[in-house]
């Protein structure tokens, strides 16, 4: 499938440098997923296109695509390479989507718009483009992603605009999509325009309310702004009376940049104010002192947690094993461990991870392997991580059947890889020279429902670089991501380009760098140049790639 992919790709690749020049458009034909091209009569009769006119007119008689019988799965892939190749202001994408008029439906604008949430600009073009479709109206979940997409890219201005829409239009507007703003600027570090967001939300219909302010002072202590987050607190607890809820998420804060003094205060205050005290906060003063280092002033406080009339949770005992094995103390966490389990009360999934990854480190990977089992004697369900924690120490071993039965044992346990699994691996068996099991783990990522990033390409053409003779897998894999379409790491670059220098082959640096510069991403045109270049004398101006 993968393969198919790739010749798909290569194939469009082709058209767009035999035709650039053309104004043409995609017209369906009347069997569903077969598109043509079909070039503008203005443009045919011009006499300067000669034989490229010529051969325009032959290829437009022949069908190109797709099996007739589509499902909606490849009608998202065909229009989010359809949103990657036309992704400049000037590409006409009105009429390259309007083949797909007949089959959009709401579910698909949400996958698609999930796919695309790289390519900000002609993913509020798709939107815009299925808006005037007629009698068709988007979910509320597209609305939500696309203000996610765009607020991912800093398009600010085209969120408002967005917004005024809708309120326009008279679409109901929901305090949900206010919170993706919140995130949208506190991700850009843009704090004061959070807090401005959250004034105006009374402009859009949506009344602030203590709910929307947890969001908002949230959101600005994720990223560490808890000054800011404070300083607002400051002045609107007294109009809107803060929870429980609301300290906790400030003294949070507060133990994440490493102030434990100041959660203090908020502890303090919420006792003068007699505001509820719950377990949450109790949990989040136990975290925020144990950040900082003060587990002995934490144990104090634990004790004291019965005086309020309060039990210890799960959450309570694993704040003391996370802190232990961060300070790789084994003995300790265990001990909690223990307690834990004669209380009959079990670890979440991070809690457990944390542990295996301390096995680990400590080359206790048995022990490691027992604590997985046990996670499912306690039906918590591992994630990738729990696994990973123990892959990277087979991998750090070049302990391949290892490393290989424990992929296995994710896929029976239905826990889908990650990146970081991929990449692990793949870089593994190409260090010991397994290219043929790193080839078959490269095709069984699509049949498990992951996209290879820029990533886990670049794992697969530094270690082929590397290899005696790796040269042609190197190019291969670097073909294949500049026609899907995904910029290489400049580093990724001149190590192919030196490499291939070095053996020789300067005509496949020309031949890779004009397929950079037909791509229709800026960034890889942009890298093109690179692929010519000269090899760099020194390289201790490079940027070390890490994968």
């Amino acid at each position: 499938m993968m393969a198919i992919r790739i010749l798909l790709s290569r194939n469009r690749s082709l058209y767009r440098i035999l035709f650039q020049p053309l104004h043409f458009q995609i017209a369906q034909s009347h069997r569903i997923g077969l598109y043509v091209f079909s070039a503008c009569a203005s443009d045919l009769s011009a006499p300067t296109f000669g034989f490229r006119s010529s051969l325009f007119q032959r290829l437009s008689l022949q069908t190109i695509g797709l099996d007739p019988n589509l499902s909606s799965a490849d009608y998202v892939n065909e229009i989010c390479r359809v949103l990657s190749d036309f992704r400049s202001p000037h590409h006409d994408i009105e009429s390259a989507l309007a083949c797909f008029s007949g089959e959009i439906s709401t579910d698909l604008v949400e996958q698609v718009l999930k796919r695309c949430r790289n390519l900000s600009f002609s993913a509020h073009r798709f939107f815009m483009w299925a808006k005037k479709l007629p009698g068709f109206i988007h979910s509320r979940e597209s609305c939500h992603i696309l203000v996610d997409i765009l607020g991912s890219s800093k398009q600010f201005a085209l969120i408002w605009d967005f917004l005024s829409e809708m309120k326009d239009g008279g679409d109901e507007i929901k305090q949900e999509i206010f919170w993706i703003v919140f995130r949208a600027y506190c991700r850009a570090d843009l704090p004061m325009d959070a807090i401005r967001a959250y004034k105006r939300m009374q402009d859009f219909g949506p009344k602030p309310s203590i709910e929307d302010l947890d969001k908002l002072l949230f959101m600005l202590c994720k990223r560490k702004h808890v000054k800011h987050a404070q300083e607002f607190f400051n002045g609107v607890k007294l109009e809107l009376p803060p929870s429980e809820k609301t300290y906790s998420i400030l003294m949070s804060g507060w133990g994440e940049i490493g102030n434990s003094s100041e959660a203090w205060k908020l502890f303090d205050e919420m006792l003068e104010r007699k505001c509820p005290i719950d377990v949450t906060a109790y949990n989040t003063l136990l975290g925020c002192l144990c950040r900082d280092g003060k587990t002995e002033e934490a144990n104090k406080l634990f004790r004291e947690m019965g005086s309020h009339g309060l039990q210890p949770d799960v959450c309570s005992y694993s704040i003391f094993i996370r802190a232990y094995c961060e300070a790789n103390d084994a003995h300790s966490a265990l001990r909690v461990l223990d307690r834990m389990r004669r209380y009959s009360l079990a670890p979440n999934v991070f809690t457990f991870n944390c542990i295996i990854k301390l096995f680990c480190k400590t080359d206790r990977v048995d022990d490691a392997y027992l604590l997985l089992d046990e996670m499912f004697e306690k039906e918590v369900i591992p994630d990738a991580w729990s696994y990973n924690a123990i892959l990277a120490f087979h991998c750090d071993r070049c302990e391949v059947n290892q490393a290989l039965k424990l992929i296995n044992r994710m896929d029976k346990d239905s826990c889908l890889p990650d990146y970081h699994t991929y990449n692990m691996v793949l870089k593994m068996l190409i260090r010991v020279g397994r290219v043929d099991r790193a080839t078959e783990i490269w095709e069984s990522m699509e049949r498990r429902g992951f996209y290879p990033s820029v990533s886990t390409y670049s794992v697969m053409i530094h270690g082929f670089c590397k290899k005696k003779n790796g040269f042609e897998d190197a190019c291969r894999y670097f073909e294949m991501m500049i026609d899907e379409g995904i910029p290489p790491y400049l580093s990724t670059c001149n190590m192919l380009r030196d490499h291939l220098l070095q053996l020789g082959f300067q005509e496949k640096t020309h031949i890779l760098a004009e397929k950079m510069r037909q791509s229709t991403s800026c960034s890889i045109k942009e890298l093109s140049s690179t692929m010519e270049e000269a090899p760099a004398r020194s390289r201790s101006n490079q940027k070390n790639l890490k994968l």
